[in-house]
Order: C-alpha cells, then sequence, then structure tokens
C-alpha cells in the first residue's frame, strides 16, 4: 500500500512538473477580446490628452502628416506589430518575382516549433505563399510567419537581417528586430512613429494587402483530406466594428502589453492609428477609435 502511494504521489508531481514547464500562452497574442459596450463607454470617457498607452500616434497616410502624438519616439516591445515588416518584405518579394502568391512552400521543422498565434503547421507540409500570407494578416500566425520568411532569405536569421535593413533605409532610428514575429521582448523594440513609417509603406507601395488584412474571416488547411481545417478569425476587431478599416496589425505579449497599428478610409481619406503599451484589447481599440475619430 505503501508503494502504491508513492507512485501515486510521484505520479501527480511528475504531472504538476510537466504543466508548469508548459508555455503561457495568455502571454501571447491569442484570443482577442472585443466588448463592443465597453469599448464604446471607454472611449467615451477617453480624452486624447490622458490616454492610457504608453506611446500614441495618428497619421495621414497619404502625407505622412502626424496629426496627434505621444511619446513617439519612446522604444517600446511591439509584440505581433512586427509583422507589418515582415508583411512588407514578402510583398517586395513578390513585387520582385522571388516568390508569388502561388508558390509552394514546404514547412520546415523550424517553422512548425513556433507556439503562440499558430495554425498549427506540421514538417513536410505544403501550402502557397497566398494561403500562407492570410495566415499571417488574418491570423497572427507565427509559424506561417517563420515559413514564408524561410522562403525568401533561407533562414528567419537572414530574414530579421532584411528587416533590420529596411529599417534603415525607412529611416526608422528607434527600431531593433531580433525575429519576425514579435515573440521576443528584450532588445526587440520600436516606437509608434516608426510603426507609422513602415505601416504607411506597405499600404502605399502595396495597398493590394489591405485584401487580406480586412477579411474578417477565412479557413486554412481547408480542402487538405485528413485534416481538420483552422478558424482564422481576424484579431483586428476593427475589421468589422469600425467603418473604413482596412487593416492592419494587433500585437501582445505581456512586456508589450496590448498594441495596435490601425488602418482606416473615409472619404478619400486614410489614416493610421498606432498604440502602443495599452492595459487590455478594449482600451487598446477604444483610443484607437478615438484617435481615428479625431481624425476624420
Amino acid at each position: 500500500m505503501l508503494k502504491k502511494m508513492m507512485l501515486f504521489s510521484l505520479s501527480v508531481l511528475l504531472l504538476l512538473s510537466s504543466i508548469m514547464a508548459m508555455p503561457v500562452l495568455g502571454q501571447i497574442e491569442g484570443v482577442v477580446d472585443y466588448d463592443s459596450v465597453e469599448v464604446m463607454k471607454i472611449q467615451s470617457n477617453t480624452s486624447l490628452t490622458d490616454l492610457k498607452a504608453k506611446a500614441a500616434i495618428l497619421i495621414d497616410c497619404s502625407t505622412g502628416t502626424v496629426l496627434l502624438e505621444k511619446n513617439s519616439h519612446e522604444k517600446l516591445p511591439i509584440a505581433s506589430i512586427t509583422k507589418i515588416m515582415s508583411m512588407l518584405l514578402i510583398m517586395e518579394a513578390i513585387d520582385a518575382g522571388i516568390i508569388s502568391y502561388d508558390t509552394k512552400v514546404t514547412v520546415s521543422e523550424y517553422s512548425w516549433s513556433f507556439g503562440g498565434s499558430q495554425v498549427w503547421l506540421e514538417p513536410g507540409e505544403i501550402f502557397t505563399v497566398d494561403e500562407l500570407l492570410k495566415a499571417v494578416a488574418i491570423h497572427s500566425a507565427n509559424d506561417a510567419t517563420v515559413a514564408l520568411a524561410e522562403a525568401i532569405a533561407g533562414s528567419e536569421e537572414a530574414f530579421v537581417a532584411m528587416m533590420n535593413q529596411k529599417a534603415r533605409e525607412l529611416g526608422m532610428k528607434d527600431t531593433n528586430f531580433l525575429d519576425c514575429t514579435g515573440l521576443t521582448d528584450t532588445g526587440h523594440y520600436s516606437s509608434v512613429c516608426d510603426i507609422a513609417v513602415m505601416s504607411r509603406e506597405l499600404l502605399l507601395k502595396h495597398p493590394e494587402i489591405t485584401e487580406y488584412t480586412s477579411i474578417w474571416h477565412a479557413k486554412f488547411r481547408e480542402n487538405v483530406p485528413g485534416k481538420n481545417y483552422v478558424s482564422l478569425d481576424n484579431t483586428n476587431k476593427l475589421v468589422r466594428h469600425y467603418s473604413g478599416t482596412v487593416g492592419l496589425k494587433t500585437g501582445y505579449t505581456s512586456a508589450a502589453g496590448h498594441c495596435l497599428s490601425a488602418a482606416a478610409v473615409r472619404n478619400g481619406q486614410q489614416l493610421i492609428s498606432v498604440v502602443l503599451g495599452e492595459p487590455d484589447s478594449n482600451t487598446r481599440f477604444a483610443e484607437s477609435r478615438k484617435l481615428l475619430d479625431y481624425g476624420f
């Protein structure tokens, strides 16, 4: 009896240890909250002179004119906002003929290993650039982002070097990339000013990206026999809840807080708002709405 009790206790300890060792997925972007009533309440009670965001900016996309800013050059962790630069380089690679929307990409062991927001890629699976780009733009899929980075540059490391080179070309002096997903917090940073710059570059040079970033819902791996599809739900809830929204990218880690670069078009005017370090998801969307309303 004593031996059985000891074995049971050991089993419980091993189970608890394995649970504690698992990654805390709540610390990275996954299911994104949007409570319409709460968002509208926060927005109505928000003053543009007292934003909860650690940093914020609003610019006119056409001219680049700054309409409002707060701590616009403060270097902060940016989580999956990073993928704006990744998408910019993906679109440039398509324009340059390095890849096409129909190019088939084989999933590597390395890209498969990425957790957090993902579409559960498996090593050896093959998808088109179009399919993977949807997973990145809509669902913020880390595994799909890395798979595309490898297809373009051969490795994530080489792709990140391209990201930093592009940042220098765009005059983004507050930015340093260490990965293509935004999962790294320490040493990986940007500012709302720089994020607005790369968001504007993506939207002006590659407006077709909004054909992806404005999709509310899609399915990934829908027609693969024997496989379950993955539901792609846009992490940027303004796509449905703020008229004219065409993108662009959300982000969250426990260090970065809730972040958003939002782009919207009304009456021919396109605006970009960026907020970093918001305390919660609803406040992120509420303050973004407040900024965009101010510009329109």
